[in-house]
């Protein structure tokens, strides 16, 4: 399979005929999905180095210079993982300048990012997602600034709380998994809490405070008030794997999320298809095609393509 498919594919852009080709050829043969997954890992690092310009050139080139991917790849090792030794390099230059380094990745619409901050700490970034961490944590506490949606496997330190700052909500633990969505673009808010404890604090409004327990939510109001809602379905979470999964929503909540992982406009001219809510769920892999012929099986309705632009019009 040639990269240039593949990366159009990784970037939510290919064809329904090539989408279909692209999964043909990786179920032909171990090897062929052992390769595809490589491709994607290269894909993944690209983003995390925030150098479009770098992915294009690559494209059209179509084959790698193994001097130039070493060298990215050491770049890559410095934004993803922070080494011992190179923790101790950034702790050199903050006691001597007086400021920690920062880092920041944003995820593009139709991707998803996993890394792994100076302290162990394992974090997923959702598409459309920004983090900014400094390079080391400093010795009283751990603080990153997220934008979107993140999912927070958070190392044990008791000595140094982990906060998450947002838009909207602060939150605050020691070691736990927690997953946070608040896009600054929308008024919604959730931290959902799966293992610890975390306490939230709203920004805005009454600037609510709760402390939230495992296996349930906390969710956002206009007012600045927190309410909590028991959670016993963690399929919505299942995104880090590459799942899309909605339990009785709307369609165009749906069509809303398939913006988000695919990186296209959807506009729904077809109004009544709004009254139809949807329990399943869709591999990312799979492709919008995909998706939106399952929703056809249910409900009628068609879809035209306009690829150039990147929108898909519901008639």
């Amino acid at each position: 399979m040639d990269r240039e498919t593949l990366y159009k594919f990784f970037e939510g852009t290919a064809s329904y005929e090539e989408e279909a080709r692209i999964r043909q050829w990786m179920e032909h043969s171990p090897e062929n999905r052992r390769e595809f997954l490589k491709e994607r890992k290269i894909f993944d690092s690209m983003l995390l180095l925030g150098d479009e310009k770098t992915i294009e050139e690559k494209r059209r080139r179509k084959s790698w210079n193994l001097n130039t991917l070493g060298t990215e790849l050491i770049k890559i090792a410095a934004v993803v993982a922070v080494t011992l030794g190179l923790s101790f390099l950034y702790q050199i230059v903050s006691d001597k300048d007086g400021a920690v380094p920062m880092q920041s990745i944003y995820v593009p619409t139709g991707q998803r990012v996993n890394i792994t901050l100076s302290d162990g700490t394992n974090v997923w970034l959702n598409a459309r997602t920004k983090i900014v961490y400094p390079a080391v944590f400093d010795k009283s506490a751990r603080k990153v600034t997220v934008d979107g949606e993140a999912y927070f496997d958070v190392a044990k330190d008791k000595k140094r709380p982990f906060i998450v700052e947002t838009g909207k909500c602060d939150m605050e633990v020691l070691g736990t998994k927690f997953n946070v969505e608040g896009y600054s673009d929308k008024d919604d808010f959730e931290v959902t809490l799966m293992e610890g404890s975390v306490r939230v604090a709203s920004r805005i409004g009454l600037g609510d405070t709760l402390t939230l327990k495992p296996d349930s939510k906390a969710c956002l109001q206009k007012d600045g008030r927190l309410e909590v809602v028991p959670v016993d379905d963690y399929n919505p979470y299942r995104w880090k794997e590459g799942l899309i999964c909605f339990r009785n929503e709307s369609f165009l909540s749906i069509m809303n999320d398939l913006e988000k992982y695919f990186g296209v406009s959807i506009v729904v001219e077809n109004k009544n298809v709004l009254k139809y809510y949807f329990t399943g769920k869709f591999r990312q892999a799979d492709g919008i095609d995909y998706a939106l012929r399952v929703l056809q099986r249910d409900i009628r309705f068609r879809y035209e393509r306009d690829d150039e632009n990147q929108i898909i019009y519901i008639r």
